[in-house]
């Protein structure tokens, strides 16, 4: 059987030595057939598989990697789609990319096939923010638009994202009709590489301009920024695309006091200060908090490569600069929008917000506090924004928010937006500040009101074939015999919205669930624990989501509490063998 499968690699392989391939191509396969035969299965094993946001993988040659060939293939797949969707106008589509090696150039072959098919192009002329590629869909009235990106992920990847009209990312039916065109392309013979140049349009300042206004627009405290408008900002891009306008924007809602990085912002897709660029890790913000400790700022704010998530650093009681997790985040963000728009009377009860499922419950009592309604949905911001296009112009969406430090308020973009986030986090902490408070002592007042809340994420990435095999037995394994308990608290619901089906465990009854199926898996106990079990739909990567709570009655008891459900979690973790 293993003959088999090298014979039928080496077969795949041998079409990449073909002369419709470039020489490099040719020159880096004919090494690997020679040289290194485990890189040519992971190379070859399978097709790079256009799942339903696009495209994800490591750099280099091979039907399973990012490649002129690999990233040709789906934009032809996307054209062919758009041709049979879209009839009796232009079709336009608009092209971002983030810093990352290769992703100017994979942008540009992009444009290429699909000015080849006669479709219009809006390309960005330097690489650019994802969000303000949403923006850029919907303010060019395009038919779909691609970000090359691979966000956060390590120096070797790249990926291609795929966005419809409405600016979100695609969704049911599109995304599985345009992975069926793909699909169908069964020879690079069938890809249109050659670039009408009359129908690309080079865009770029103006759009910027346009896009920050709209941002700006979101602000609701001026006055309180005006006052505080020297509040210490220490910001870093981490080398990504966030240095183009994050530091532009909160100039110009009037914040004078931005601190940089220097060596940061260098826009570099090998990321040389940091093991990784992503601001959820402690270490990727190092160099920004040891600014801030040396400036004494009063905060610390760093984007991802393409700039749609925010991570932050602030003081705690100590003095010290902790980083806030993306619950926290979205916890604090929401409660100082709803506040406002309380205060402001722009509450008339059609508002509403949304979260993920994996996503603080903490969010949800927020929501509750002021009537407004607060809308579950999938992992994934595409789920936001479907959301608000589905309430388009019946409800007035308010604000959106994920745990992994993506953010939205306002629906012109229908992405998370680091670049809008990081405005109204400098926004919130002058707001705080105004009342002689940080963000640490708003959480505070958050817990004191709604309970504690405390989540974990664990995160587990498998290599190659074996590792997506081992994943897909980790799940039938938790769906065939899930906890009766978990930390010695009864699991009444599990939720498995593969099946759509959730369990009520206690009274033996089955409802169904509301969504699109995904492989995810959920159990919540009666004192309102929540296990979230997810494996990646890009990567072979699964994800375990703890989430639990505890009444808090008193700042002083902060260290108590939180260490108690510190040992909560581990508990939780041990059971479940987690590590």
């Amino acid at each position: 059987m293993k003959a088999d499968i090298d014979r039928q690699i080496l077969d795949r392989a041998r079409i990449w030595l073909g002369d419709r391939y470039d020489d490099e191509t040719r020159r880096q396969v004919q090494y690997l057939i020679d040289n290194d035969p485990h890189e040519l299965f992971e190379s070859f094993y399978r097709t790079l598989e256009f799942g339903t946001g696009g495209l994800r993988g490591i750099m280099g040659a091979g039907s399973n990697r990012m490649n002129k060939y690999t990233v040709g293939t789906a934009t032809q797949g996307l054209a062919n789609y758009l041709k049979k969707e879209i009839k009796n106008e232009e079709i336009k589509v608009a092209v971002a990319y983030d810093c990352r090696n290769n992703s100017n150039f994979f942008a540009k072959i992009t444009a290429s096939v699909l000015s080849a098919n006669g479709i219009k192009v809006y390309l960005f002329d330097s690489l650019r923010p994802t969000p303000e590629l949403s923006f850029a869909v919907r303010h060019f009235a395009c038919h779909s638009g691609i970000v090359i990106t691979a966000s956060h992920n390590p120096k070797e990847y790249n990926g291609y994202k795929v966005y419809w009209s409405d600016g979100g990312q695609i969704v049911a039916p599109h995304d599985k009709n345009i992975i069926d065109e793909v699909n169908k392309i069964k020879s690079i013979d069938e890809v249109d590489f050659h670039e009408n140049p009359d129908k690309i349009i080079i865009t770029g300042d103006e759009i910027d301009s346009i896009y920050l206004n709209k941002l700006c627009s979101l602000s609701l405290s001026p006055e309180i920024i005006h006052k505080h408008s020297d509040l210490k900002i220490v910001y870093t891009p981490l080398h990504g695309t966030g240095v183009k306008l994050v530091p532009k924007f909160l100039r110009i809602l009037g914040f004078t006091n931005i601190i940089n990085i220097p060596e940061q912002d260098v826009t570099d897709g090998n990321f040389p200060t940091v093991l990784s660029p992503n601001p959820e890790e402690p270490s990727a913000l190092k160099m920004a908090t040891d600014k801030a400790i040396a400036e004494n700022a009063d905060l610390v704010m760093a984007t991802d490569p393409d700039a749609d998530r925010a991570g932050i650093a602030v003081r705690n009681k100590n003095n010290e600069f902790v980083l806030l997790n993306g619950n926290q985040t979205a916890a604090i963000l929401t409660y100082y929008l709803l506040t406002k728009w309380k205060e402001k009377g722009m509450l008339k009860g059609n508002e509403y917000i949304v979260k993920t499922i994996v996503t603080s419950n903490l969010i949800s009592e927020i929501a509750k506090k002021f009537n407004v309604e607060c809308f579950d949905v999938l992992t994934g911001f595409k789920y936001i924004a479907e959301k608000i296009k589905e309430n388009e112009g019946k409800r007035k969406f308010i604000a959106g928010g994920e745990e992994s430090y993506g953010f939205l308020a306002g629906e012109f973009v229908r992405d998370k937006d680091a670049v809008m986030s990081c405005g109204i986090i400098a926004e919130v902490a002058a707001w705080a500040k105004e009342k002689g408070k940080t963000l640490i002592d708003l959480l505070l007042d958050m817990y004191l009101e709604f309970g504690f809340f405390k989540e974990k994420l664990i995160s587990f990435t498998k290599k190659g074939k074996t590792g997506i095999e081992e994943i897909q037995a980790l799940m039938r394994s938790y769906r065939a015999n899930p906890p009766r308990a978990l930390a010695g608290v009864d699991v009444v619901f599990v939720h498995d919205y593969q099946s759509l089906e959730t369990v009520d465990v206690k009274n033996d009854l089955r409802m169904k669930i509301s969504q699109p199926k995904s492989d995810v898996l959920q159990f919540v106990t009666c004192d309102g624990t929540v296990v979230s079990i997810r494996p990646s739909g890009t990567e072979p990567k699964i994800k375990f989501y703890v989430s639990v709570r505890e009444h808090f009655n008193n700042r002083d008891d902060y260290d108590k509490i939180s260490m108690k459900l510190d040992m909560k979690i581990q508990k939780i973790i041990d059971e479940l063998k987690i590590e």
